[in-house]
């Protein structure tokens, strides 16, 4: 079966205290006994969330039935992250209770949109008892969002109200925001099982975006690949599933035992699990006590708990009862989670829920006491840009290490569209694929050309820096692209030399004695030919000796620089031109010869060398490929 087009889908939760007539009212609705486990027929009470649909023509609405009992609250938030809008339950014959107080509490901290009243077993009061009632409700929600919504009352026994509250259902549903569709698809499992003949079945709330029959998936956070073997929505089979509809989806690929309630399932490499969020928090008025630095508690998210210590990151160190701040969630186990989903917190033991909050930044760092107020300004901004300013505060804080294309996938959970549209109205530069800030290329910019400066400072006769030692100091952390885009975007005043850079404005200037240094070297070697001295040898014949020879080897490395001597060995150095006039007389010797060999002996003839020199010019000629070597000769090329 597929969905007519144009219908609506809207997730109701049901809230209330135990015992009020939550599951006889899902019953009398949709004709659907949402109490499915045996013990919850044995004792008569939920015990864990229920599911019914029911179709109001143009809207189809999928139930979330919610236990009651204070016990069982954590099975009810694992039910209430993705209901579009709540039935709030309460019983005629007691009016508000407890759990009628906490759940609607939750439904406020979880932002939830819109809905209505219901007072159940009607049939059991007289119409002034009902008329307080409905007054203790209006006083419950005055002031929020609850506030002015319909009031319906029903007794599941005789059936009296029930059409009326199809009716109001049916109305309320219309007027519900639509959800955003800037997010790529997400299913929270609340519920996973085994079917003969089917293999593993995972059930929840499709919060966003769309799946099909035959989607690969992965499901977080295993990391763990799956495939949609089959898919139900209201009971009926179909070949997708859109968000707001309660979704049964038959995996391939996983064996039922390795899910577990709170994972989700998501597009396939798009989304990664975090253990540290920074967030918006609101606690209650009536919370016993504020909210404070390194308190334990229990955070639920989407349909997991997870044990968390907070780091309050207001001055105080503390959120007080009925105020908001920020935070960071350092969490004890990993989770998957987006910017601007929102959460439940509860105290540690016994647990009672204090505060509820929104996450805004999924992949935060640590931060440290001194930096709080620096990151209060940055959550408070992202709490106001559009999605390119998100973009680029996201890159910003990533400083020289940036973001990739997936990272920023990973840390807003927006779709491709939605993302490259960010990203080109935002201020960020690719980096060879490295998004990074203005501010930061700017930084490691300066960086280059002050290091690159103070090396020339220390070593004037140098002919620059390394390329290597300056990527180790400068870009140790950073993604090499980044070493690669900063210095081409520096070709203006950075000359870069194979493996060396250098300043452009550099030049090796030699005082009047460094000079004549060079010139007497040159000579020693431009006499010797191709029966050079060693470095030390020629050292001494020009007087250069004790101290003085570690600044000659500055010297001599201007005249390796210049190319005008040649390295064939670590310690042998010729005069360049002498190495050229043996290649032509190579070159000559080939010409004549019918088949262009030539061995050891013939090479010392033409070169006039002993054999001390011979092999290393002969090797040196192998490897810059002006000899090939064939057994004991050599071909000249």
């Amino acid at each position: 079966m597929d969905f007519r087009l144009g219908t609506m889908d809207i997730i109701v939760g049901t809230a209330g205290h135990i015992d009020h007539g939550k599951t006889s009212l899902v019953r009398a609705l949709t004709g659907v006994d949402a109490d499915r486990l045996p013990e919850e027929k044995k004792r008569g009470i939920t015990i864990d969330i229920g599911f019914a649909e029911l179709d109001l023509e143009d809207v189809h609405i999928g139930f979330v039935d919610v236990p009651g009992h204070e016990r069982f609250v954590k099975n009810m938030l694992a039910g209430a992250h993705g209901i579009d809008l709540v039935a709030l339950v309460i019983a005629a014959d007691e009016g508000v209770m407890p759990q009628t107080k906490e759940h609607f509490d939750i439904c406020r901290l979880l932002e939830t949109k819109a809905g209505l009243i219901v007072i159940t077993k009607t049939d059991m009061v007289d119409d002034e008892l009902l008329e307080l009632v409905k007054a203790e409700a209006e006083e419950l929600v005055a002031g929020s969002f609850l506030e002015g919504s319909p009031i319906v009352c029903v007794s599941a026994k005789t059936g009296e109200g029930v059409d009326e509250m199809k009716k109001v259902l049916r109305e309320t549903a219309l007027r519900v925001p639509s959800r955003s569709s800037e997010t790529v698809m997400r299913l929270p499992v609340d519920r996973s099982f085994s079917m003969r003949g089917f293999g593993s079945v995972v059930t929840g709330t499709l919060v966003a975006g769309k799946i099909n029959e035959g989607d690969e998936l992965e499901l977080l956070p295993l990391n763990q690949k799956v495939r949609v073997r089959g898919l139900q929505v209201h009971n009926s089979q179909t070949k997708q599933a859109r968000a707001g509809q309660r979704t049964a989806v038959n995996l391939g690929g996983i064996e039922s035992s390795q899910i577990e309630r709170g994972m989700v399932l998501a597009p396939v490499s798009r989304l990664r699990t975090t253990q540290i969020i920074d967030a918006h928090i609101q606690v209650l008025k009536d919370a016993s006590r504020p909210l404070k630095t390194r308190t334990r508690v229990r955070v639920h998210i989407g349909a997991v708990e997870a044990l968390a210590r907070v780091r309050v990151l207001e001055e105080s160190g503390e959120i007080q009862p009925g105020s908001s701040g920020f935070a960071q969630i350092r969490l004890e186990t990993p989770i998957v989670t987006i910017p601007n989903e929102r959460f439940i917190i509860r105290s540690y033991s016994p647990s009672h829920t204090i505060a509820g909050g929104r996450v805004i930044d999924p992949f935060a760092v640590k931060h440290r006491g001194r930096e709080t107020k620096i990151v209060r300004e940055r959550l408070n901004t992202l709490l106001s840009v559009d999605n390119a300013g998100v973009v680029s505060l996201f890159v910003e804080t990533a400083n020289e290490n940036g973001l990739r294309r997936n990272d920023l996938a990973a840390r807003t959970g927006w779709r491709d569209e939605v993302l490259d549209k960010a990203i080109t109205e935002s201020n960020i530069i690719n980096a060879e694929g490295i998004f990074l800030s203005q501010k930061a290329i700017e930084k490691l910019s300066q960086a280059v050309i002050q290091t690159i400066a103070e090396h020339h400072k220390r070593e004037p006769l140098s002919r620059g820096m390394q390329r290597e030692t300056l990527r180790e100091k400068l870009f140790a952390r950073a993604p090499v692209e980044v070493f690669r885009f900063v210095l081409d975007s520096l070709e203006k005043e950075i000359i870069s030399e194979k493996d060396v850079v250098r300043l452009a404005s550099h030049s090796q200037e030699l005082s009047p004695t460094d000079k004549a240094l060079r010139d007497q070297l040159e000579e020693v070697y431009k006499q010797s030919a191709l029966a050079p001295p060693t470095i030390d040898e020629a050292f001494e014949k020009v007087g250069c000796t004790g101290n003085r020879r570690e600044h000659g080897r500055k010297i001599f490395q201007l005249l390796i620089d210049a190319g005008l001597l040649v390295r064939v060995t670590n310690d042998m150095f010729f005069y360049r031109t002498a190495i050229d006039n043996l290649i032509l007389q190579l070159k000559h010797f080939a010409d004549e010869s019918k088949d262009r060999l030539i061995d050891v002996p013939a090479f010392k003839d033409i070169a006039g060398v002993s054999r001390k020199y011979a092999i290393p010019l002969l090797e040196y000629f192998d490897r810059e490929h002006v000899t090939r070597r064939a057994g004991d000769k050599r071909i000249i090329s």
